[in-house]
């Protein structure tokens, strides 16, 4: 099993930027999907990017298209979140998830870490 560490959350105001990053060890190979998902309180997980390590294809949810990106580097152990124009909205706890195969949602739902906190204020 592996351990997707993040980290990079904070608090922003709203209009500002983030990055989070994730790095992920324990697995002898890179997983084919990586991604994050968020979650506010009293709220549903939802899924919000991925990108499949081994062609680059990218997803985001509709909430996010054209704000956020993800990202891998060339290790393939590492996957990051640029989040711009952020809104009150974007404040959630946020998780870096890996996936094996190809799931037809297009996120991954395997492994996943601890989180890290995003706060944007009005």
């Amino acid at each position: 099993q592996g351990n997707p560490v993040e980290s990079g959350g904070g608090s922003v105001p709203a209009g500002g930027s983030l990055t989070l990053s994730c790095t992920v060890s324990g697995y002898t190979e890179t997983p084919t999907c990586m991604g994050w998902f968020r979650q506010a309180p009293g709220k549903e997980r939802e899924d919000i990017a991925s990108i499949f390590t081994r062609d680059g294809t990218t997803y985001y949810a509709g909430s996010v298209k054209g704000r956020f990106t993800i990202s891998q580097d060339n290790a393939k152990n590492m996957v990051s979140l640029q989040m711009n124009h952020m809104i009150p909205e974007d404040t959630a706890r946020y998780y870096c998830t890996t996936d094996w195969g190809r799931r037809r949602s297009g996120y991954c739902y395997g492994d996943s870490g601890q989180g890290t906190q995003v706060t944007v204020s009005s």
